[in-house]
């Protein structure tokens, strides 16, 4: 079971970096862990700015292979090295991972002490991580791209009237809830046995960079969360659109129809100093709309059973 996500936006714009915002990259710390969707240039001196720890990163999933996702890699590599890191690091990305994160990688005159193992997603990919998935989606974008969605498991909550009832030890509950049941002295108790609840887990989903698409509407379902690019006000509509990205209507379009319980807009055009503009197209949509500055954090909250 985990004890608390919290989500932390280290680069809230698209593009290149301005004096306002740094390129995409957003952290999430699952329990002990963190992982990184995206990791655009200068990702690492915004994480030393927050309250994660660079070495909690145990994983990274790289949306797709323009600058603005991508290029921060091998400086927060280099520096994770630096620091005598020794655990293994887990580099996730679209079709063409495994090659260009390579050869990014082996750029300069540097010695690893820890390994990088490096994997490709593809549309409907799911992995088990233990206490939570990450599934990736194919987004609509010019060039291979991935949208992904972290679901914490849903967990059971114990009852006490149950428990007294099967008279299990209390010292067998973790083991019970670790492995779904057991068997005490012949009896195959399990976790359904002893719970009255469930408690629905959370549910994180990015867009990456894309265009609106129903075909990430089941991705993005339910998501206690949704972080969605909104590149552009409606006006530019048309351009944002051909280049592969959304609008803030768009994004809150997306939210809607997905059931989202909040949205949080980031990934905006360097033109824009002023947000308000998108922000108010999305809220007219979705009204529980904020907008993502860098080095904000927020817990995110248990779910409601």
């Amino acid at each position: 079971m985990i004890s608390s996500i919290r989500l932390y936006f280290f680069g809230t714009g698209g593009s290149w970096p301005t004096q306002f915002r740094n390129t995409a990259s957003i952290g999430i710390r699952v329990g002990e862990e963190a992982i990184l969707f995206d990791c655009g240039e200068g990702t690492q001196t915004r994480i030393m700015k927050s309250s994660l720890s660079i070495m909690k990163i145990k994983r990274i999933f790289i949306s797709h292979f323009h600058g603005d996702h991508f290029l921060g890699l091998p400086g927060l590599v280099q520096t994770m090295s630096l620091y005598g890191r020794e655990e293994p690091l887990e580099i996730y990305g679209p079709s063409g991972a495994s090659t260009i994160i390579s050869d990014l990688l082996s750029l300069g005159y540097y010695s690893l002490s820890f390994d990088i193992s490096i994997k490709e997603m593809h549309d409907g990919t799911t992995i088990d991580f233990g206490d939570y998935t990450v599934q990736s989606y194919r987004a609509s974008h010019p060039v291979p791209a991935l949208s992904f969605a972290l679901k914490e498991k849903d967990s059971f909550k114990f009852d006490e009237e149950k428990i007294k009832e099967k008279n299990v030890p209390r010292k067998m509950l973790e083991k019970i809830r670790r492995l779904g049941e057991i068997n005490i002295e012949g009896r195959t108790i399990s976790i359904k046995d002893l719970s009255s609840e469930i408690r629905r887990g959370r549910k994180i989903s990015y867009s990456g960079d894309t265009r609106k698409d129903a075909h990430l509407i089941e991705l993005f379902k339910d998501s206690t969360v949704l972080i969605h690019e909104a590149t552009g006000e409606m006006s530019l509509a048309d351009k944002v659109r051909a280049y592969g990205h959304s609008t803030g209507r768009d994004a809150a379009e997306q939210a809607l129809l997905s059931n989202s319980k909040k949205l949080i807009l980031m990934h905006f055009s360097p033109r824009y100093n002023d947000i308000n503009p998108i922000l108010s197209e999305a809220k007219q949509v979705f009204e529980n709309t904020e907008i993502a500055n860098d080095l904000m954090e927020l817990e995110v909250k248990l779910s409601e059973v």
